[in-house]
């Protein structure tokens, strides 16, 4: 089937309307950005979820542009022509039987409408109203009623609008949602693309086009986590900002509130421990907490309570219009501290080794919808693997996801969107803005997590290219200034002496697939090759060292003795080869590993792929593979070297 231009004719290889402030360089949170407090029902809050059936159309027109010419935001969304019914929060890519949505380049529509109670339109004065989107990938317009409120780029991160003065200003309570949505991506979005034109006619029908990426997943797109309506009172605790010092008797809540809509009158926080009981208090918009023999937040299997919560309950009063007016939010907080040595990763002054995983948002049928079911499996695998950490890989994960980390003590290095980036093009001034304004959503989303122990910016980046230098030197230091609580990073797959970024990082991540990509089927080469990568990079930066990534693909039931790749007996042999070398490393300088990957995952179809990616050590529907057992193995049996937790919780017999 011909596919036309995304956004325009063959003269604009890929036309998305970029507002210029999207672009702008945006010095810090505290520089008066808005802030992007999670949404939860409070005393003076609501919240209601629009998850369910949209109504949906692709825009097949040949410049893909018949939405905005015909202004379909403007009435039902059925009045323009054929609509079908489409899952929200979930990919379109998977849920039809239309293959040419399955690989759709350009702008879809979604529509949802819904009744706002009436109290959520009156008083004196009304509450605000806020539509927010947990993410859209990739672009977003948002209409309501007619009216457009917000416009977004990226699709790994929330966005919302304001739209009180749209819906309290319409007749009667309905709320009509109109989103237009394109996924292409241009060598200036992040994660980078490019959309190539092929002008063979005898070969490819005319304006045929495809969409290049150099990432190994399927760019999934819709709108993929949840839509939220919430209501605040007029004037409101806008942004809440914490972070925590520690020693074994006394802990320093240090925190900064912003409100808006009118001057606070009074600002009171209360810190209350699990059992409900107040152990701080504080006054004003800036100030610490100090709590006397505190619970830390500890990771999974570092002690017998890991991921201990308080909550920082947040109350506003405000006078406006002659009303008084009180706002009142809770804060999920967890008391901890993160440090690096030139050879140790410390959390709450204790060495800590990341043995985990690497993850993607990705399943049969939603792609990467969010889906509760799946999310609660794989934290029980998680548990079972005994994995105490992972990568958001190749992008930030659903605030749901997130939370559960910081409940159960998972230890996150949460990365941005900043995956395949290896177009000169892609690291010019345009791309570094953009990224910039991504670190700062990223970081105003995650800063108060416990369980976000590192940023990592980028993820196997063209970083021997030496605008690399620059592009990440000035990332980092942005990421820094957003966050100094916490060390950066980004993953490299560069040679040591050729990585340009390497030098600005607080900690190396490094992935390699010896005996895979390099050397294929040879397994008697990792310990060699292995052990120089990480003492070449050690002598370099004399910096603690991750392994990123590393693994084999293998299918499931396929077997070989001797091991042959894509068997399970291969990726076993290749595992325990990497981990012979990591147990001597582990000892001096290494702080962890990161298996590629936790669950086999699509990707886009191509000669080395058979229905995705197979590194997965569960299967994508989280059956276990041979693999799993090993790993299992290994992370229990280091996490039973620690000495602090009682023999009943080491022991993994609990969770068989």
């Amino acid at each position: 089937m011909a596919l036309a231009a995304p956004g325009g004719g063959a003269a604009a290889p890929c036309t998305l309307p970029m507002l210029p402030v999207l672009l702008l360089f945006l010095p810090g949170l505290a520089a008066g950005s808005a802030g992007m407090l999670q949404p939860r029902d409070t005393p003076s809050r609501e919240r209601r979820e629009l998850g369910g059936l949209w109504s949906f159309r692709a825009d097949l027109s040949p410049g893909r542009d018949a939405g905005f010419a015909q202004r379909w935001y403007r009435r039902p969304l059925r009045q323009s022509g054929p609509v079908i019914d489409m899952p929200v929060p979930a990919s379109f890519n998977d849920i039809t039987q239309d293959p040419s949505l399955e690989n759709y380049i350009g702008w879809v529509w979604y529509e949802k409408e819904v009744l706002l109670p009436v109290r959520w339109l009156q008083g004196e004065p009304a509450p605000r109203v806020v539509l927010r989107f947990g993410s859209a990938h990739y672009y977003s317009i948002v209409w309501v009623n007619g009216v457009q409120v917000v416009e977004h780029e990226g699709g790994h991160l929330p966005f919302e609008a304001d739209i009180s003065s749209v819906v309290q200003g319409s007749p009667g309570s309905l709320c009509r949602i109109t989103v237009a949505l394109n996924n292409t991506l241009t060598p200036h979005t992040l994660p980078p693309g490019s959309i190539q034109y092929m002008a063979d006619k005898s070969r490819y029908p005319k304006n045929y086009f495809v969409q290049n990426i150099k990432f190994d997943f399927f760019n999934y797109a819709g709108i993929h986590r949840p839509v939220v309506l919430y209501t605040t009172p007029a004037a409101y605790i806008d942004d809440i900002t914490v972070t925590t010092t520690s020693s074994d008797t006394l802990a320093t809540v240090q925190y900064q509130v912003s409100v808006a809509g009118s001057k606070a009158n009074s600002l009171s926080l209360s810190l209350r421990d699990q059992e409900g009981k107040v152990v701080a208090t504080g006054d004003g918009p800036v100030g610490e907490l100090k709590v006397l023999n505190p619970n830390l937040w500890w990771p999974y299997l570092m002690h017998e309570n890991p991921g201990y919560l308080y909550s920082l309950e947040v109350r506003m009063q405000a006078q406006l219009d002659g009303a008084l007016l009180e706002d009142v939010y809770t804060l999920p907080v967890g008391i901890r501290t993160v440090h690096v040595t030139s050879s140790q990763f410390l959390i709450n002054g204790r060495p800590f080794y990341f043995h985990g995983v690497n993850k993607h948002e990705d399943a049969d049928i939603r792609g990467k919808g969010l889906d509760w079911p799946l999310i609660v499996k794989d934290f029980n695998l998680l548990r079972w693997l005994g994995a105490n950490s992972f990568r958001t890989s190749h992008y930030p994960y659903a605030e749901e996801i997130m939370d559960l980390c910081d409940a159960y003590g998972i230890a996150v290095i949460d990365e941005s969107p900043g995956v395949g980036i290896k177009l000169p093009e892609s690291f010019g001034n345009r791309s570094l803005q953009h990224h910039l304004a991504v670190m700062e959503e990223l970081v105003r989303r995650d800063k108060n997590r416990p369980s976000v122990v590192m940023w990592s910016v980028a993820n196997e980046p063209a970083s021997e290219l030496p605008p690399a230098a620059h592009y990440f030197k000035t990332v980092i230091a942005h990421t820094k200034a957003l966050d100094p609580s916490r060390p950066v990073t980004f993953v490299t797959d560069a040679n040591y002496a050729l990585d340009h970024g390497a030098p600005y990082v607080d900690v190396i991540c490094v992935n390699s697939y010896f005996s895979w990509y390099h050397d294929p089927g040879h397994l008697e080469v990792i310990p060699l090759q292995l052990t120089a990568q990480f003492e070449n990079w050690y002598k370099t930066y004399q910096k603690p060292i991750i392994q990123s990534e590393y693994g084999a693909d293998s299918v499931p039931g396929l077997h070989s003795d001797p091991p042959m790749m894509f068997s399970e007996e291969y990726q076993q042999a290749m595992l325990r080869e990497y981990h012979s070398v990591l147990d001597k490393k582990r000892k001096e300088y290494v702080v962890g590993e990161l298996i590629w990957n936790f669950a086999d995952f699509m990707t886009n179809q191509g000669t080395t792929r058979v229905l995705g990616n197979k590194k997965g050590i569960f299967t994508r529907r989280r059956q276990p593979k041979a693999a799993a057992f090993v790993l299992r193995d290994r992370y229990w049996r280091i996490a039973n070297e620690s000495s602090c937790l009682p023999p009943a919780i080491t022991s993994h017999s609990l969770f068989l």
